[in-house]
């Protein structure tokens, strides 16, 4: 009875929990057909949450196929994002073409050096490219790369005008790439590049993440460096198996050590893929918390499997009571 009463409540307000996005896109089309006749069309739309804000809208451009353009709309205020739809309209639509633009110049720049552009990461721009590097093809692969991060951020430039600070591109095995989703040709290509379903794919298996910095403005390629990111279960296990190998090794100095459950960047060694170098945690003694944050870190280079590789070096103190993390650079 209290379930029936309770929906009842909801139908009266939202539904019983049933949302729609379909006057939101109604109103969308009409928007569309009154400032930008022939050139936008509504490809999705996605439920909001709370529904009274609307719906966001996803847009094609009939006259760029590589443009997508969201915004928010709803019909009920007459209203995008809050405020009046002609001027959000006009931003998205502007927005929507300049990241096209730059998408071009990064697909170019990359095709220009002999790779396609398979994705791009949404959050940090950051393209995905098919490349299995070995102990003998690293070096000269990280430095081509590094070659192709300079020719798209300098071309970049002309698109957006921001500060070059350095670029990073990951490089996933040609296997996998060839296994990805295709994704739907009719999607604008910004859409597709950075469609969910792709992305989770390329990221389901282990993926090496190049990285380069700038001088004087300049992707440097010979500063490149990479590391790996497995899946979750083996990151976790191989973290397991670090943590485990040190432990043993402090315990002969520390009978009452601590390895802290800290996880962080484990980086290739320069010219090998079997060698990862990362920090590692501890607490001499039980600091009679639930876990040890660790203040202190050796740096450890290990196998691919997590067994420490050499002797463990000794950096000292990290940290001071629970306070921040003060790791020095590799």
């Amino acid at each position: 009875m209290a379930g029936a009463l309770a929906c009842a409540l909801a139908l009266a307000l939202a539904g019983c929990g049933v949302v729609t996005t379909k006057e939101d896109r109604k109103y969308a089309e009409k928007l569309a057909d009154t400032y930008y006749p022939g050139v936008l069309r509504v490809i999705e739309t996605h439920t909001l949450v709370p529904h009274a804000s609307g719906s966001e809208i996803v847009f094609a451009m009939n006259d760029n196929p590589d443009a997508v353009v969201r915004m928010r709309v709803n019909a009920d205020a007459g209203t995008c994002n809050t405020h009046d739809c002609r001027g959000v309209m006009d931003e998205a639509v502007k927005r929507g073409r300049r990241e096209a633009a730059a998408l071009r110049v990064l697909v170019d720049a990359f095709r220009r050096c002999g790779h396609e552009v398979i994705a791009v990461d949404p959050s940090t721009g950051a393209p995905w490219i098919a490349a299995s590097p070995t102990n003998a093809t690293v070096s000269a692969l990280l430095k081509e790369v590094g070659s192709c991060a300079r020719r798209w951020k300098e071309a970049a430039g002309g698109t957006n005008g921001a500060e070059v600070r350095g670029a990073s591109v990951n490089l996933v095995s040609p296997s996998v790439a060839r296994g990805r989703p295709a994704g739907r040709k009719s999607q604008p290509t910004a859409m597709r590049l950075s469609a969910t379903p792709l992305l989770g794919a390329l990221s389901s298996h282990a993926y090496y993440v190049a990285g380069y910095t700038a001088t004087d403005g300049h992707v440097d390629p010979s500063s490149g460096s990479a590391r790996i990111v497995p899946p979750f279960e083996e990151r976790q296990k191989f973290a397991a198996a670090v943590h485990g190998a040190v432990k043993d090794r402090l315990r002969t100095a520390h009978p009452r050590v601590q390895v802290s459950d800290y996880d962080g960047v484990w980086v290739l060694e320069p010219g090998t893929v079997d060698r990862l170098t990362g920090y590692v945690l501890y607490c001499e003694e039980p600091d009679g918390e639930k876990s040890c944050l660790g203040d202190r870190a050796v740096l450890v280079t290990t196998d691919p499997d997590g067994k420490p590789v050499g002797e463990l070096r000794h950096v000292g103190k990290v940290r001071e009571g629970r306070g921040p993390l003060r790791l020095p650079p590799m």
